[in-house]
């Protein structure tokens, strides 16, 4: 307890009396360069001055009622008013402006009275934050101090203080407006929720969210404000999915605040007909978790309500792998640091796969930030990031918008090259005939078309030959049917009601591709039709229905022929890929890729853990496909332990070695990290002393496919197969095609 004199009983009792009924605020004031002033003018006439300051404000108070005490203490200055029921932020303001008021009236009664002086006050203002764990004493003592170092830092820096009154304002106010930026499936290209970030009043030095959070902190405001910025992001969502999330940035400091309570969020939530599950806490990992302990009660405590939780910045802040390993949270969502120029930087790859890595092991998805080039969002994709979020695949926005279309197809392409094209069907070939309307139609003339037509879903409006539009007929009835609805539409053009963003995609797309795009669209235009073209002409529509049940067919049909421990395509999708490959006539390079003394390995560690070896090659394979080969690539499963790549990779000796890196780098888990060693007898009759599992790859580029087979390509790898198993350990071995110089290499 802070010791106190029986002349402050008065005062403490006074403040308790006032607080009762509502704010009370504490006015400091500060005359500048006190000390040079008594260097010149000597001590009496310094406390003179400081005796006309006193009573000086005991007449001012006389002009402010509400202003109830004044403390002096040495040379500083303590004013106390009432500022009634309004709320603290209010209060704050109308503090601030009554301190403004009063340094001007109490300046110029202080030159009055020493003209010869050269004067000038500061001041300072905080509110009483009267507190059930805290002596009334200690509050006082407190809001001293902050009166205190607000009026140094008005005088140190000016333009601090003019934001931090503009600030007060903002909170005041509740002048902060919510935008939402979408955090995209990288599995599905759906849309899996939206962030929601804060954008101070337009045209405001404070319009950064940074620097409100700054001040709000430096405010000893930072729970009301975090509060405020939570409460507008829920109210202004409309249209959030079912099974959407949205995520509210949570600074690691409020997690320690007593008043900090999720009760108030789940009232919002349930106004909006959402729930706890739709909401992911993002705990900023720029300022760290000092009390662990503390922080995982208070997130078990919401994770059992059903929230869930994001450790924001990963990578950027003071303890990532400590607050992963801590807080154990659903989502990491990796700093945009990590991400800019990912595809050119072979270190920040390499980061993220570990991140991608160890948190498959944890049940933990990974986030990608910051994404702004089509080539960081394909490479994330080939590492196996769960979702991804950045300008690229849409900017921040009032509405919950969709992805970017650029970004849509970059996805498609990207996830349908990671497991090769599984048909050779396209959209053209199920599209069926549409009715279309000229831009020149009415509402009317649709209206009437869908009535004697119940069969049909949809009609396409074109201008020229090319669709514009697309209307559906349930849209449609369903304007009509509202109060006006025929009056105000039934004789308007048909483009005044029809959708004039379809989607519209040429007769040549891989059906897959545009599978993914439909299913990727909002979810009120998900049974759109597809409006199908031939150079920018209308072939016709295909209707959602009739694209999934082809894809079933095409999935059932890739199910039936792939190798059913790694799911890869195995002989048949093998030989038809490679005589295509050899039709087309564009250089490509095969890789054989088998393991050595897998026999031994089996005998060694049994069949389950040699099924296991199977699987680990088959996805070493698969993941150096997708950091160093290019988006068609394909994977097959020849059958045991052989497989094969054929790929366009310009550089394949560097894929090669990758799958090498890669097979390496897993496979001592695979023998429990204790090699058992063995003899082995190869099928030339000769022993060899091993003691695990090795690789053996044979690169065969084919540089001229018109003037080749596929059996001169698998004659040309069992050449190199021959020399790499000659070599103990893991090994590559080269060819060319016409060209049969071979050379190898022991990786």
């Amino acid at each position: 307890m802070i010791q106190i004199t029986s002349l402050q009983v008065r005062l403490l009792q006074t403040i308790s009396s006032r607080l009762a009924q509502g704010a009370v605020g504490l006015i400091y004031f500060d005359i500048a360069a006190l000390e040079s002033l008594e260097e010149r003018f000597g001590r009496s006439r310094v406390e003179a001055l400081l005796l006309s300051g006193r009573t000086a404000i005991d007449e001012l108070r006389a002009f402010y009622p509400e202003a109830f005490e004044q403390k002096m203490v040495g040379d500083d200055f303590f004013l106390y008013v009432s500022l009634g029921t309004l709320l603290p932020e209010q209060a704050y303001i109308v503090l601030e402006r009554k301190a403004e008021d009063l340094r001007e009236r109490l300046e110029q009664a202080l030159r009055d009275a020493a003209p010869d002086f050269d004067l000038s006050l500061a001041f300072g203002c905080a509110l009483l934050q009267e507190s059930q764990e805290r002596e009334l004493e200690t509050v006082l003592y407190t809001a001293m101090k902050r009166a205190i170092r607000h009026a140094k830092e008005r005088s140190a820096n000016p333009e601090l203080a003019q934001h931090m009154q503009e600030f007060h304002s903002i909170l005041a106010g509740r002048q902060v407006t919510p935008v939402y930026q979408p955090i995209v499936s990288l599995e599905s290209g759906a849309i899996f929720g939206y962030e929601a970030l804060t954008r101070g009043p337009e045209g405001s030095p404070l319009r950064s969210p940074l620097r409100l959070f700054q001040l709000a902190e430096q405010a000893d405001k930072l729970y009301a404000f975090d509060k405020l910025t939570r409460e507008q992001a829920i109210r202004g969502i409309e249209g959030l999915g079912r099974h959407q999330r949205i995520f509210l940035n949570i600074p690691a400091q409020i997690l320690h605040d007593p008043e900090f309570s999720a009760g108030q969020t789940l009232a919002l939530l349930e106004e909006r007909g959402l729930s706890p599950r739709n909401v992911v806490f993002e705990i900023t990992e720029r300022s760290s978790i000092e009390d662990f302990s503390t922080a995982k009660k208070v997130i078990d405590h919401y994770r059992s309500q059903g929230y869930r939780i994001a450790i924001d910045d990963a990578g950027a802040g003071y303890s990532s792998l400590q607050a992963i390993a801590e807080i154990q949270p659903d989502y990491i969502k990796v700093d945009r640091s990590l991400v800019t120029g990912l595809h050119r930087d072979k270190v920040k790859e390499y980061i993220l796969e570990t991140f991608v890595t160890f948190a498959k092991r944890l049940d933990i998805k990974v986030i990608a930030e910051g994404i702004e080039e089509a080539e960081e969002l394909e490479k994330l994709i080939r590492l196996g990031v769960h979702y991804a979020q950045g300008f690229f695949l849409g900017r921040p926005a009032r509405k919950l918008l969709p992805v970017e279309p650029a970004a849509a197809a970059t996805i498609v392409s990207a996830m349908s090259g990671l497991s090769g094209p599984t048909s050779l069907l396209t959209i053209g070939d199920i599209a069926k005939p549409v009715k279309s309307f000229a831009t020149t139609s009415t509402v009317s003339d649709a209206a009437m078309f869908f009535r004697d037509h119940p069969d049909q879903f949809g009609a396409v409006v074109i201008d020229g030959g090319r669709p514009t539009a697309l209307l559906m007929k349930e849209e449609l009835f369903r304007k009509l049917a509202v109060q006006y609805g025929i009056s105000l539409f039934w004789n308007k053009p048909v483009t005044f009601v029809a959708d004039d963003r379809p989607l519209a995609v040429d007769a040549g797309m891989p059906l897959e591709t545009v599978s993914s795009l439909a299913t990727m669209r909002e979810a009120d235009k998900l049974y759109d039709l597809v409006i199908v073209t031939d150079n920018g002409e209308l072939v016709g529509a295909a209707t959602v229905k009739d694209i999934l049940e082809h894809m079933t067919t095409i999935r059932m049909e890739h199910a039936r022929v792939a190798n059913p421990l790694t799911g890869l395509p195995g002989n048949e999708r093998i030989g038809r890929e490679l005589q295509r490959r050899i039709v087309e006539g564009i250089p490509f390079s095969v890789l054989y890729i088998d393991l050595d003394f897998f026999k031994w390995f089996n005998d060694q560690y049994g069949f389950q853990r040699g099924d296991e070896a199977i699987q680990h090659t088959a996805d070493a394979i698969r993941r150096s496909v997708a950091v160093c080969g290019h988006p068609l690539d394909f994977v097959g499963h020849i059958g045991g332990d052989d497989f094969i790549v054929l790929t366009s990779s310009g550089a394949p000796d560097v894929l090669a070695d990758e799958i090498v890196r890669r097979f390496q780098a897993g496979v001592a888990a695979l023998q429990e990290g204790q090699a058992k060693l063995g003899l082995v007898e190869d099928r030339h009759g000769n022993k060899h002393r091993v003691d695990g599992l090795s690789i053996s790859v044979s690169l065969v580029r084919v540089l001229d496919p018109r003037l080749t087979s596929a059996e001169a390509i698998s004659q040309a790898a069992a050449g190199c197969k021959r020399i790499a198993k000659a070599k103990l350990g893991n090994a590559v071995a080269t060819s060319s095609l016409p060209s049969a110089a071979m050379d190898a290499g022991t990786a």
